[in-house]
C-alpha cells in the first residue's frame, strides 16, 4: 500500500511540474510575442493548456511569473558565461569566451534571448531579478576595466560605456540574424 501511495505522489508531483513548465513555456512565448503588458492571463492559460486559476496556484501574480521566467533564463546565460570564463587567460581570449557563450545561448534559445534582451523589463522586475541582471553587467564592466588596466583596451572611454556598446552591438547582430538579414556562421561569429 505504501508503494502505491508513493507512486501516486510521484505522479502528482510530475504532473504538477509539467503544468508549471507548460505555464512558463506559454508565458515565454506570449511575452516575446505580445510583451508583458499585452499578455493577459486567459490566453496564457489557454496556450499552457490549463485553467486560468491554475496559473495562480503556481505563481502569485503575473509579475511573479515574469520574474521567475526572467531569473530562470538570465541565470542560465549567467551560468554559461561564468562557467566558461578563463580567468587566467589574456583579455582577448576572455572576450572570445564571453562572446561565444552569449552567441551559443542566443542561437540555441532564441525565444529566451529575445525575452531577456529585446524587452524593457524595469517596471515589473523585483529586486532579485534586478540584482541578477546587474551582476552580469558588473561582470562585463569588470572585464573591460581589467583589459583597460592591462593596456589592451583604451581607457579614454568609461568601462561601463564600452561594455554597453559591445552588448548593444551583440543584440543588434542577433536581431539581424533572427530577422534573416544576416546569417551567423561560425566564421562570422569568430
Amino acid at each position: 500500500m505504501a508503494t502505491v501511495k508513493g507512486s501516486q505522489a510521484t505522479k502528482r508531483s510530475q504532473k504538477s511540474k509539467e503544468k508549471q513548465e507548460a505555464i512558463l513555456s506559454a508565458a515565454l512565448s506570449l511575452f516575446v510575442e505580445r510583451g508583458f503588458y499585452g499578455t493577459a492571463i486567459p490566453p496564457l492559460a489557454k496556450k499552457a493548456g490549463v485553467a486560468a486559476g491554475t496559473i495562480y496556484h503556481y505563481f502569485e501574480s503575473k509579475e511573479t511569473l515574469v520574474n521567475v521566467l526572467f531569473r530562470q533564463w538570465k541565470g542560465t546565460i549567467a551560468q554559461r558565461i561564468y562557467t566558461g570564463f578563463p580567468h587566467t587567460a589574456a583579455p582577448r581570449e576572455q572576450f572570445h569566451a564571453i562572446w561565444t557563450s552569449m552567441a551559443e545561448f542566443a542561437l540555441s534559445n532564441p525565444e529566451a534571448f529575445a525575452f531577456l534582451e529585446f524587452h524593457h523589463h524595469a517596471s515589473y522586475l523585483d529586486a532579485e531579478s534586478r540584482n541578477l541582471d546587474a551582476s552580469l553587467k558588473i561582470f562585463g564592466e569588470g572585464f573591460v576595466v581589467v583589459a583597460q588596466q592591462a593596456g589592451v583596451i583604451k581607457d579614454n572611454i568609461p568601462a561601463v560605456a564600452l561594455m554597453e556598446l559591445i552588448f548593444g552591438a551583440f543584440n543588434g547582430m542577433m536581431r539581424a540574424h533572427y530577422d534573416g538579414r544576416i546569417e551567423l556562421t561560425d566564421t562570422l561569429l569568430e
